[in-house]
């Protein structure tokens, strides 16, 4: 096998550190195998003292297979994951088994009890207790200390309280989660210098992938397994770096050199993955980061098919035109497998999902992509749109009873059914209440008459649903426009249905088939791969579309810092490197029926003379 000089300069590296920038598509995972190869055959290293550190299980085991297929023997060379060998770490030092392993399902009855306990108020169970889950886990893996950390989902108080109590669930039970593997075992080496030098003696060399994702503690500690011998190899693209909401530090491996001022610095500088206009555009918005290695990467193949991009008049026609796409290519003897659609959030593909659905074209989710139809906004709709049809069960009076704000409490709503004159008798001691009531009563009649599009709007305005989200926003400090782009959403969604049956006989069938290919959907391979550009990170395709490139999406609204448009860049970056020969890049005039503006990425990724005119 043939190398070129870059690849074979950091493959032939043996001892101290190396930081090896690996562009997209650029060979890394073979420069990793690679050197392994060449400690263990040309340099005599015991493959026993070597290590190997990935992000995942499935990159480790990957790892694992391709440098196993290319030796003659078999090579005790430890490939895992940070957690992994950090536990393998506490198991020797404190007899540590897979019990100890807090399940999640644990960890989520421990925060439901607590929850229930400090008496917390949601919405979505599950969405708020992976929230808080989420920011205990930032907390650990970024040393920050609990007193300075300002939670997002409650009060700072609440917050400190959930986090204590947390870890006396955890401590009174003898488990540990997967950033205690991590605290731990900073605080073992610490504490045991005896046990940090054993753990050296142990691994000589330590190779890591996708270090461009390393958080603070896990850096700390391979900094002190490295030791005095600094055979850190280092593989990663700081451009890359798109998991800061995890706790990833990109900074770490833009100081690296600060740490080890000795490294030999390596670029594997040649894509072999996409086509040269895709390489050179991608080259031109990264370019736009400040906080980053300066490279240039040139494509090995220099075929001239362009990079497209195209503005539509609204997302059904965006979408329209994705589907076209590929039903010719696949008439013409393409795969589906071949094609992805990327986006920016998990909800923005349900229009094109129904879309595929109505075609029956294959398609496969790497990520959950939530039902709009049971969203609790949606549900509170629902509730509205059901009283309208002649409902009168309690469920449904007590989810919007006080939604706006009424001021009417539970005990009123004592029958299984409700019937209005009663309701309003009961508050006969309290007629500003009973006056809301009469109130909603005849904004049901109203609603009554109205098609689902115009029951929605008379909703939000009329009764006042808008005010109600600005004010539980204000509770809950998150933005009122994410609520209300749900509701836009359903707005849109109701638009082309004359009546309430139709509707809702569209949304139960939608539910149905959404559920069954939820069931069926990894069986098979051939289809079409929709994902957010997080988790197409390490994918390619030959066609892809990155859909909805417009301001609020890409950069996404809530990146207002700098830092943070920047990692939204390194996304977009990411996104366009998975596409081999056909990238297309698609903006809307219209989200939601509201004006768009295009994406300044769109911009960005073109040569500089071209944006002048």
């Amino acid at each position: 096998m043939s190398f070129n000089a870059s690849q074979t300069r950091a493959i032939h590296h043996k001892n101290g550190p190396m930081l090896v920038l690996a562009g997209p598509g650029s060979g890394k995972t073979l420069v990793i195998t690679e050197r392994t190869k060449y400690l263990i055959e040309e340099c005599g290293i015991d493959p026993a003292q070597i290590l190997v550190i990935t992000f995942t299980k499935a990159a480790a085991t990957e790892m694992k297979r391709r440098f196993q297929r290319k030796m003659n023997r078999l090579c005790p060379v430890t490939f895992g994951t940070f957690h992994a060998v950090y536990f393998a770490i506490l198991k020797h030092a404190y007899n540590y088994s897979a019990d100890n392993i807090a399940r999640e399902e644990q960890r989520y009855q421990c925060m439901r009890e607590i929850i229930a306990k400090e008496h917390l108020t949601y919405e979505d169970e599950t969405e708020f207790i992976t929230s808080l889950l989420g920011e205990i886990s930032l907390v650990k893996n970024s040393g920050i200390e609990i007193a300075n950390y300002y939670s997002k989902n409650c009060a700072e108080t609440v917050f400190r309280k959930v986090y204590r109590q947390y870890h006396e669930f955890l401590y009174k039970n003898r488990l540990i989660d997967f950033d205690d593997m991590l605290v731990y075992t900073k605080e073992l080496f610490e504490q045991r210098a005896d046990i940090l030098a054993a753990w050296q003696n142990k691994y000589r060399y330590i190779l890591i992938d996708e270090f461009q994702d390393i958080n603070r503690i896990q850096y700390d500690i391979i900094k002190m397994l490295a030791g005095e011998r600094k055979n850190l190899f280092i593989v990663g693209d700081d451009d890359q770096s798109i998991y800061r909401f995890r706790g990833a530090k990109p900074e770490i491996m833009l100081h690296f050199k600060d740490d080890y001022p000795e490294a030999e610095t390596v670029l594997l500088d040649v894509n072999y993955r996409s086509v040269k206009n895709i390489v050179t555009s991608a080259g031109y918005l990264i370019g736009h980061n400040k906080e980053r290695f300066q490279k240039k990467i040139e494509a090995a193949d220099q075929g001239d098919i362009p990079v497209e991009w195209q503005l539509f008049e609204s997302q059904r026609k965006e979408n329209a035109r994705i589907i076209w796409d590929i039903q010719e290519a696949v008439e013409k003897g393409a795969k589906y497998e071949e094609f992805a659609v990327l986006f920016r959030t998990n909800t923005q593909p349900r229009l094109l999902m129904e879309q595929l659905m109505e075609y029956n074209i294959p398609f496969r989710t790497r990520d959950t992509v939530p039902n709009l139809y049971e969203h609790w906004i949606a549900k509170d709709i629902f509730a509205y749109i059901r009283i309208a049809m002649g409902s009168r069960e309690r469920r449904d009076f007590l989810q919007i009873m006080n939604r706006p704000k009424r001021y009417i409490s539970r005990e009123s709503l004592d029958e299984e059914t409700v019937a209005f004159d009663v309701w309003e008798w009961y508050y006969e001691e309290q007629p500003w209440v009973a006056k809301r009531i009469e109130k909603l009563e005849g904004d049901i009649r109203m609603l009554e008459r109205l098609s689902p599009y115009a029951a929605i709007n008379y909703i939000r305005k009329a009764i006042g649903y808008d005010e109600f989200c600005t004010e539980y926003a204000d509770y809950r400090r998150i933005k009122a426009d994410d609520l209300f782009d749900v509701l836009d959403e359903l707005l849109d969604a109701a638009r082309e249905y004359k009546t309430y049956d139709a509707w809702f006989d569209h949304i139960e069938n939608y539910t149905k088939e959404l559920q069954e290919f939820y069931r069926v959907q990894n069986q098979n391979p051939n289809s079409v791969a929709l994902a957010t550009l997080h988790s197409a990170k390490g994918l390619e395709y030959e066609n892809v579309y990155i859909i909805d490139v417009n301001e609020g999406v890409m950069p996404y609204k809530k990146a207002v810092l700098e830092p943070e448009v920047e990692e939204e860049r390194r996304m977009f970056y990411v996104g366009m490197t998975r596409a081999k020969k056909n990238l297309h890049l698609f903006s809307v005039k219209q989200l939601n029926h509201k004006d768009a503006e295009i994406s300044r990425f769109i911009k960005e990724a073109q040569p500089p003379e071209k944006k002048k005119d």
